[in-house]
């Protein structure tokens, strides 16, 4: 499996009451399991990403709290893929995915989720993902607003390339 398809906070606090919701979620949840059933049924590598903040005092992701846990639908369409766990908007940054990559032989990368200008950006140009080719599924990230969105998605295509999932 040469691919792998990083799934990144799709958390409870992102939806509708949750501490933190987002323009889209609903939609951008659709997406993101119908991406993860189609790289499933291609043989490629799911990874769940799950931000937790480093202080209890956090706005959102406190440690142990329902807002902090994955989706479960997302858990659902996926529920063998490993769980990272981060305190930083970089997804491979003092967190094992770099190593669980590796183990797999992964070359390319597929990225979706939560926040488009934050965590989604910064893992997609991470140092840790500069030896794979990188793409950010256009459909399948989300953030504060689509004017946000759209500014982060143009960005982020001078580095990556940004798509539709297909």
């Amino acid at each position: 499996m040469d691919t792998a398809l990083i799934i990144i906070d799709v958390q409870n606090d992102y939806f509708p009451g949750g501490a933190f919701p987002l323009w889209n979620a609903e939609a951008v949840l659709d997406a993101t399991v119908a991406a993860i059933e189609r790289a499933r049924a291609r043989g490629e590598r799911v990874v769940l990403v799950r931000h937790e903040s480093a202080s209890a005092d956090a706005g959102f992701f406190r440690p142990g709290s329902p807002g902090a846990r994955i989706h479960p639908r997302i858990l659902a369409a996926a529920p063998d893929a490993p769980v990272v766990v981060k305190q930083f908007a970089d997804s491979f940054h003092q967190t094992s995915l770099g190593a669980l990559l590796a183990e797999d032989g992964v070359a390319r990368l597929r990225i979706a989720g939560m926040m488009t200008q934050n965590c989604v950006a910064f893992t997609a140009v991470s140092p840790g993902a500069a030896p794979y080719a990188v793409s950010v599924l256009s459909d399948c990230t989300t953030t504060v607003d689509a004017t946000i969105h759209a500014f982060a998605l143009h960005a982020l295509s001078t580095r990556v390339h940004v798509a539709p999932d297909a």
